[in-house]
């Protein structure tokens, strides 16, 4: 091999990786797009689910909640309240956010408020809809603890 580095090798190593580079971008592109739809439940995006989520944008729940990791950390996680305040089954859910944002703020001294957004009895269930959809996401185990 030549001491030189010429013009010609580096031309050659410029066009070789971007070659190189494209085909990989390509092939990781096309591997996505066939794993995607494997971990995907649209099935279970209904209507009401569909609500819960203007719900959720319309009164900023994500301005103080995160929602499987995104958003702000005021206020505690809601990836996984479906399964810690209803315990799996939709219909306890919904009671407990039926009755949960009927008492807010709560009102004791040096804890967080959460104000009283004055949701109707749909909204508050649609809201329960959304959070039960987001719960059963594949989202490889967050958050890293039950009470998130």
């Amino acid at each position: 091999m030549s001491d030189t580095f010429t013009k010609g090798m580096a031309r050659n190593i410029y066009y070789g990786g971007s070659v190189f580079f494209l085909l990989l971008f390509a092939a990781l592109t096309l591997h996505t797009t066939r794993e995607m739809p494997k971990s995907d439940h649209r099935e279970n995006l209904t209507e009401s689910v569909a609500r819960g989520k203007t719900v959720w944008e319309n009164n900023n729940c994500i301005g103080c909640h995160t929602l499987v990791g995104e958003g702000a950390y005021f206020a505690p996680e809601l990836g996984n309240v479906y399964f810690r305040r209803g315990g799996g089954e939709l219909d306890a859910f919904k009671n407990f956010m039926q009755g949960w944002m009927k008492i807010q703020p709560l009102g004791i001294p040096g804890r967080r408020q959460m104000p009283q957004f004055n949701l109707t009895e749909q909204q508050v269930n649609d809201l329960s809809e959304f959070l039960k959809f987001t719960a059963e996401m594949d989202v490889n185990s967050w958050p890293p603890n039950i009470e998130g």
